[in-house]
This record gives C-alpha cells, sequence and structure tokens, in this order.
C-alpha cells in the first residue's frame, strides 16, 4: 500500500490497469543532440514508464498505445516518415531544476519539495488524484525537456510543427503544487520558454487548450500576463470544477483568460462552432508570435473519465484549423503537447487524426459511432455569451 504525502488537495477517478515498458535514459541538456532537416513534423515521445501506478488511468500504457496506432496502423505515417516530412527527435534531452527557475512558473521551494518526496517518500500519493514514484519528478523534467526541445526546433526553423507525446500531463499544476495527475505545467513552461529564449522574436503567444478538463493551472498562472492568450474548451462542471465565462484574467491580463464550457453531451458540433465563433477570432485580434496547444484527448466519447462526444475526427478538424490559424498568423510556429486522454483506444485515434490533419492527409475516420444528439443548442448560447463578455465579432 502506499505512503501518503500531502501537498494539495485535490480529487479524480481511478479507473485503468497499465502495464510497464522498459525505460528510456536522457542525457540532461538544454538542446537537442541532434540536427534535423526541416519536416512538417518533429515529434517526440517520452514514455516515461517508471512514472506508473497500478489502476491509475494516467498510466505508462498511453504513449505505447499511441505509438502502435501510427506506426503499425496508420498508413500515411510510414509514407511521411520515409520521406522524412515526419521526423522523429531522437533522445530529447532532460531539463533541470536550473533550467526551470528562470521560466518562473513553479515556486522553488515546490520543486525542491517534489524533488524530495521523491528521493525520500515515493512511491506515495501527494493528492487524492496524483501519485509520485521514485522516477516521477525526473519524469516531469523529461517532458519539459522533450516539449521545450520542439520549441528551440520550431523557433529555428527546423520543422513546421511540433509534437510532444509526453506524459505526464501538466495543465493542471499550479505555481506551488501538483493537481489532476499533473506534477509541473509543461505548456506554461514552453511558454515561457519561447518568450526567454527567443525575445526579440517571440512576444506574444496563444495557449488553446481542447482538453476535457480545464487547464486551470495554466489560467491561473497567465491570468494577470497581457502577453499569453489562454483559451480553453472543456466540459462545464468536470474537474476541477473551474473555467467559468466570468474568469477572464485580472489587473493587465484581463480579457486574455477565455474560457469556454461546454454543456455535457456536447459534441464535434459544439466545439467546432467554439473554435470558429470564439477561438480564431480571439487569436486574429491578438496576433501571437507563436502557438502552443495543450492537446488532450479525453474530450472523446470513448474516454472514462468525463462526458463531451467527440470523434476521432473531431481532432482532425480542430488541428486542421489550428494548422491553418498558425500559419495566417506566426508563420507557421505551432507546437502541441500532449495532456490527457485515458481510454486506450480513444486516445491514439484522436492523436493519429491530429498528425494527419498537419500533414495534409484526409481524416482516417471511416465510420459513424453512432453516438447520441449533442445539446447544441445549449452549447450556442454559451458561445453567444463568451463571444459577447470578450467583445468578439
Amino acid at each position: 500500500m502506499r505512503d501518503t504525502c500531502v501537498l494539495v488537495k485535490s480529487s479524480f477517478s481511478k479507473t485503468r490497469t497499465t502495464t510497464r515498458t522498459t525505460r528510456t535514459t536522457r542525457t540532461k541538456s538544454s538542446s537537442s543532440s541532434k540536427e534535423v532537416s526541416k519536416s512538417d513534423i518533429l515529434y517526440a515521445h517520452v514514455e516515461n514508464a517508471e512514472h506508473d501506478s497500478l489502476g491509475h488511468p494516467e498510466c505508462a500504457a498511453r504513449i505505447p498505445a499511441i505509438l502502435e496506432k501510427l506506426e503499425n496502423d496508420s498508413e500515411f505515417f510510414l509514407e511521411r516518415k520515409k520521406d522524412q516530412s515526419i521526423v522523429l527527435l531522437e533522445n530529447p534531452p532532460l531539463a533541470t531544476v536550473e533550467d526551470l527557475v528562470p521560466l518562473d512558473i513553479h515556486s522553488q521551494n515546490y520543486m525542491k519539495s517534489l524533488e524530495f518526496l521523491a528521493k525520500t517518500k515515493a512511491p506515495c500519493q501527494i493528492d487524492a488524484s496524483t501519485y509520485m514514484t521514485p522516477s516521477s519528478f525526473e519524469a516531469a523534467l523529461a517532458s519539459i525537456g522533450a516539449s521545450n526541445a520542439l520549441v528551440d526546433a520550431v523557433l529555428k526553423g527546423k520543422t513546421k510543427t511540433g509534437f510532444a507525446l509526453v506524459r505526464p500531463p501538466g495543465h493542471h499544476a499550479v505555481v506551488k503544487g501538483p493537481m489532476g495527475f499533473c506534477l509541473f505545467n509543461t505548456a506554461a513552461a514552453a511558454v515561457r520558454y519561447a518568450q526567454t529564449q527567443y525575445p526579440n522574436d517571440i512576444k506574444k503567444v496563444l495557449v488553446y487548450d481542447f482538453d476535457v478538463h480545464h487547464g486551470n493551472g495554466t489560467n491561473d498562472i497567465f491570468a494577470k500576463d497581457p502577453t499569453v492568450l489562454f483559451v480553453s474548451t472543456h466540459e462545464d462542471g468536470s474537474f476541477p470544477g473551474t473555467g467559468k465565462i466570468s474568469d477572464i484574467g485580472q489587473d493587465e491580463g484581463e480579457g486574455t483568460n477565455i474560457n469556454v464550457p461546454l454543456p455535457t453531451g456536447a459534441g464535434e458540433k459544439s466545439v467546432l462552432e467554439a473554435f470558429d465563433l470564439v477561438v480564431e477570432p480571439a487569436a486574429r485580434r491578438f496576433q501571437p508570435d507563436f502557438i502552443v496547444v495543450s492537446a488532450g484527448y479525453d474530450a472523446h466519447w470513448r474516454d472514462p473519465l468525463a462526458n463531451l462526444n467527440f470523434r476521432s475526427r473531431t481532432y482532425h478538424y480542430l488541428s486542421s484549423r489550428l494548422k491553418k490559424l498558425s500559419e495566417d498568423l506566426c508563420d507557421g510556429k505551432i507546437v502541441f503537447l500532449l495532456e490527457g486522454g485515458y481510454d486506450l483506444t480513444g486516445l491514439p485515434e484522436g492523436v493519429a487524426e491530429s498528425f494527419a490533419a498537419l500533414v495534409g492527409e484526409k481524416s482516417l475516420e471511416q465510420k459513424d459511432p453512432g453516438l447520441f444528439e449533442e445539446p447544441f443548442e445549449k452549447a450556442k448560447k454559451v458561445i453567444q455569451e463568451v463571444k459577447s463578455v470578450h467583445q468578439l465579432l
């Protein structure tokens, strides 16, 4: 039985068993160890196999399931790897605490306490939903290292799009603590890394979060920052219960947090309406220099942890729109970072759809899953209210 070492309190259900895979070692570095030619997608995968807890939905099987779908069940992926329009970033670097300090996304006390827990108390529960193993601290650093290496590649013009298949997720992690499976906020780190390492080129960043759960950590970290536009579409009332329309940012950042809480049961039609009427016009008004996507796939109808009804192809449509938006606004500079997605069929299907869209392939979905009709009229009312609050034309 696990010890409990409480830093903060939160709640999430545990529903899934897991399998273990071999751990990959990495070197600590601030940049990629391998130069690559320009590609449509440069992707990295960090499985973090030893960051695992029996029966927990955020399990070590998630990344292997995605890779199995891409490498063995997606013909376009293999073809694009052969012509090097899709390229793997091998042996992505491991970030260090010293790398994170100047990014100022988490308190130093929190980072030190997390490292101490990993060394002395793990395996343990940090809160009701977030676990810690002896490798978890390094796992979170590895995810940030890989993600920031992709930021480098995109901003240096080595690739059109970066896609980080990493875990644990990050968008719930707040300044002073973990939450909702998340230890460090990977998306916030990517934003600050881009702004601090490329200050002459990257001043304003758009973060779009399509995870089914509100990215409260990212929301709060940038709440007072007018240089970051955070836009989230999520299920109203789901964990962690934040992300209301009225949460618009604070002080100088007022108006740069845009939250679209979709009604339970909403699906493809609703989220695309939200994108077209809220996300895109807000982005065009903001004029970002770079786009970071918190790409969660748990709004899929198969996912056990929430109740939105996206189809697999919905992620194709979203990713295609995001790619076009990045090309129109910031010379195509965009990085996708994996967040949630806990069904081992829905998750890989959704990611494969995103990859297909980003290289101009058609949707892979062949069959309508026969979902119930979504509450589109309710969703439209929410979207219209968001438009009114944020004065979007």
